[in-house]
């Protein structure tokens, strides 16, 4: 394993530790009952001031829930690939080696989102349909910063075409950051949450970039 790889497992375990600093400091630092029915939330006065200062946009919300089929779309798309894979190869270990780390990056996503539905951190500064729903880390964040980056490596890996994969690649992380900018200013989640999101994204994204070798820059 070459040193620029090491770097970026050991750039991705930091921005880990740095979200599970962060979550604890969200459960323990300036709990506040700022929320809907009460409910308590860290960084209280942050998060307020922040809230009121963006408000709440229900269109914004709705585009960005809508949009989030897109990374869906990705993850269907290449498991569809491994199953072609592994059913033209015959053999589990004939499937490209990149395809099976996604499948397993995609399981390990899964696993966080249902980990933090259980064990809510905190919960939204708005009802939807009339019910507190948690809120930490966004999942909408979460979906989007660790499936359409992951995708870019893997286009960039087998697009042939340069003119084709740049322009995806820009549309790509425009649409990125219109997902993480839109949510945040949608008013459906605490600043918080969306610093949560962005941190462990950048984790789990780190160490399989630097599990695969794939990068954005060759």
């Amino acid at each position: 394993m070459g040193k620029r790889r090491r770097i970026t497992i050991w750039a991705g375990l930091g921005s880990l530790a740095a979200f599970a600093l962060w979550t604890w400091a969200v459960c323990r630092i300036g709990v506040q009952p700022i929320g809907p029915n009460g409910s308590r939330v860290g960084f209280g006065e942050m998060n307020h001031w922040f809230h009121q200062l963006t408000g709440v946009h229900m269109g914004l919300y709705t585009v960005t829930d809508w949009l989030g089929l897109v990374p869906v779309c990705f993850v269907l798309g290449f498991g569809l690939l491994g199953l072609v894979q592994l059913i033209r190869r015959r053999s589990l270990r004939k499937v490209d080696p990149d395809i099976l780390l996604l499948g397993g990056f995609y399981i390990l996503v899964l696993g966080a989102y249902l980990l933090f539905e259980a064990l809510a951190v905190n919960y939204r500064p708005i009802l939807i349909d009339g019910y507190l729903e948690a809120s930490y880390p966004s999942s909408t964040t979460l979906l989007a910063l660790c499936v359409i980056p992951t995708g870019m490596l893997q286009l960039h890996a087998r697009l042939q075409s340069r003119m084709l994969r740049r322009s995806l690649l820009v549309l790509l992380g425009a649409f990125t950051g219109f997902m993480v900018i839109g949510r945040l200013l949608s008013g459906a989640h605490w600043l918080t949450d969306i610093i949560g999101g962005v941190l462990l994204s950048a984790g789990l994204v780190l160490l399989y970039q630097g599990l695969s070798g794939q990068s954005l820059a060759r």
